[in-house]
């Protein structure tokens, strides 16, 4: 036989009634959860004031930061660029001008030594380095075929070095009778300088010969009492064309 309960203000609820009820809580608070739990950032964001890295200023500022650096390294190089180039200009400048001035420097030694082997080629000076007149032109006497003197004697002892007293060249080198061993030389300018009595000659003819080349040694050969240099100055490469050779030498610069 069944005994049912009449439901009441005071009854307490059944076991069945109970069990839902704990399972709506369960669900109520599990769901209460679960929307707490996923309200929960929202609402700490909502009271927290937003800070400025959670934001994309960030970005925006790191992007002008960046793109700043680049534009001053980008200058600083084309500072660099331009003062190394100007500086390869300037050294390259530098070197021209060092150039063109050595240049010049060079150019001008080499007009002064022309200059000064042109004036050395066209100098005179005298047979014997620093020797005299000891028989002068004309100077009468039978010692000489044609009754005087035809050239200058220069003392000169024996072996004594005897040089061209100018720019020329050798028209006649060997025996010259009376005059021993003798040179003629054709000078530049169109006359002729004779040299006689030698001990020796060193040069042969058609060689040309500059003022102070060597060329015999003296001695006292052909018609001579003693060792000296006879030199004459002639018009032409005969005998009998001679002038005065003192005033032919001084005539050139030479101090006789």
């Amino acid at each position: 036989m069944a005994f049912t309960r009449a439901t009441g203000k005071h009854r307490g609820p059944s076991r069945l009634a109970r069990r839902s009820a704990g399972i709506a809580g369960v669900a109520t608070f599990a769901t209460a959860g679960v929307i707490g739990t996923l309200a929960s950032p929202a609402l700490a964001a909502d009271t927290d004031a937003p800070s400025f890295e959670d934001t994309g200023l960030t970005q925006v500022v790191a992007a002008d930061s960046l793109a700043d650096t680049v534009d001053a390294q980008a200058a600083a190089q084309e500072r660099e660029a331009a003062e190394a180039e100007a500086q390869a200009r300037a050294k390259a400048e530098a070197k021209r001008k060092a150039e063109a001035r050595a240049k010049e420097i060079r150019e001008a030694k080499e007009r002064a030594a022309r200059e000064a082997e042109r004036k050395r080629l066209n100098s005179f000076q005298l047979p014997v380095a620093g020797s005299y007149v000891s028989t002068g032109y004309q100077t009468g006497g039978s010692l000489w075929s044609s009754g005087s003197h035809s050239g200058v004697d220069f003392h000169a002892a024996y072996g004594s070095k005897v040089v061209s007293v100018g720019s020329g060249t050798v028209v006649e080198a060997g025996w010259g009778g009376a005059y021993g061993n003798n040179i003629v030389i054709r000078m530049n300018d169109g006359t002729y300088t004779q040299y006689g009595h030698l001990s020796s000659i060193s040069v042969s003819v058609g060689q040309s010969v500059t003022p102070g080349q060597q060329i015999g040694v003296s001695g006292s050969t052909g018609n001579s009492t003693g060792p000296h240099l006879h030199f004459e100055a002639r018009t032409t490469a005969e005998y009998g064309s001679d002038i005065n050779p003192v005033a032919y030498l001084r005539a050139r610069g030479v101090n006789v």
